[in-house]
């Protein structure tokens, strides 16, 4: 066999890899979308384009959009959603009443350390809650590995809540370095 043709063959060789992949591919796709499936669905709808396989190739691991992790307007849309989590489930239905040994500060969002780990306990909410990845079993899960440890540490007695009662806070509150112009006012505005 010459040069030519052993190149040929092992071209050949190599485009039916190739297309070997993309269909392996695209089952594995159409199982993910179906949420079940069976050998030989790809067949049914043919082979997929060099475009979106390369696409996919490309597609790079998103981290989670963890809040210190972002800027500007994504940043500030974080925070809004957080605020509305915490005011909105977290206080009315998991803190109860603060006490002396267990503070909450109703100006959580001036607490930048707390604000941290309030956004980490939302992240693992958001995902332990879906019942398409975790089950049922999910919420029981938040509860015991994020709910418990973090609110402990939150609002116990070493806790950015210490110096914060129910009436009147013993500490100064730290504005964050950049507050969502929604929550920034100033008395130039009026």
């Amino acid at each position: 066999m010459t040069d030519e043709a052993a190149d040929r063959v092992l071209t050949e060789d190599v485009d039916d890899l190739k297309a070997m992949l993309q269909a392996v591919q695209a089952e594995l796709r159409d199982l993910r979308e179906s949420g079940s499936g069976g050998v030989g669905s790809a067949d049914h709808k043919g082979e997929t384009d060099d475009a979106e396989a390369e696409q996919e190739e490309s597609t790079e691991w998103q981290y989670p959009p963890f809040l210190f992790l972002l800027e500007g307007e994504q940043r500030d849309a974080e925070l809004r959603l957080l605020a509305e989590w915490v005011e909105g489930v977290l206080v009315p239905g998991c803190l109860g009443e603060a006490s002396a040994e267990s503070r909450w500060c109703h100006l959580w969002i001036e607490h930048w350390d707390a604000v941290g780990v309030l956004h980490a306990m939302w992240l693992a909410w958001q995902e332990l809650t879906d019942p398409a990845t975790c089950g049922y079993t999910g919420p029981s899960v938040w509860y015991r590995d994020h709910y418990r440890p973090h609110i402990a540490d939150l609002r116990g007695p070493g806790g950015p809540f210490a110096g914060c009662t129910k009436g009147e806070h013993r500490t100064g509150h730290r504005l964050p370095g950049r507050v969502p112009s929604a929550w920034c006012t100033t008395e130039d505005d009026s």
